[in-house]
């Protein structure tokens, strides 16, 4: 019974793209690319039909994972152990980010804008700065972690054989 609603679903989200599709190769891809209004038309209800389905999809995805962690215990612990040690791994990478903002050849302050091409006062910038240090500190600590387990598992499957 499930596995027809699923195929059904699947039928009706298919055929939806089909239906944009079409509608999109009968105007020809250049008409489209040249003319505002008919990409308005034609293109952004398909482009917020993908929105919907994702969303969607994502949202399934994670109340069937919390609900399944909650039918497993011993998956909801290890889980909970795996989350705190990524946050321990984050607060680590935050603490040890700086906050000085880049200077460029001669020493002066770089001037930072945000997505609007506002200007960024001190405070803002420093700010912006310590975050973004944050998330590379954070990344790098993940990939060694990722490289070590590589090699580790190597030498593991060197010394086995």
């Amino acid at each position: 019974m499930n596995n027809r609603i699923l195929n059904v679903i699947i039928l009706v989200i298919s055929v939806i793209g089909l239906f944009f599709m079409v509608r999109i190769m009968m105007e020809g891809s250049d008409v489209v690319e040249e003319s505002a209004e008919l990409q308005a038309s034609i293109v952004d209800p398909f482009i917020t039909f993908a929105k919907i389905v994702l969303i969607i999809a994502a949202l399934i995805t994670i109340v069937w994972s919390i609900i399944n962690l909650f039918k497993n215990p011993k998956t909801l612990k290890t889980t909970l152990i795996g989350v705190a040690a990524f946050v321990v791994l984050f607060l680590i990478a935050y603490f040890t980010a700086s906050d000085v903002i880049p200077t460029d050849v001669f020493g002066d302050t770089m001037v930072m804008k945000d997505m609007n091409d506002k200007i960024l006062n001190p405070e803002e910038a420093a700010s912006t700065m310590k975050n973004v240090t944050a998330l590379i500190n954070f990344t790098g600590i993940l990939g060694a972690i990722g490289l070590g387990l590589v090699g580790w598992g190597f030498v593991k499957s060197l010394v086995k054989k």
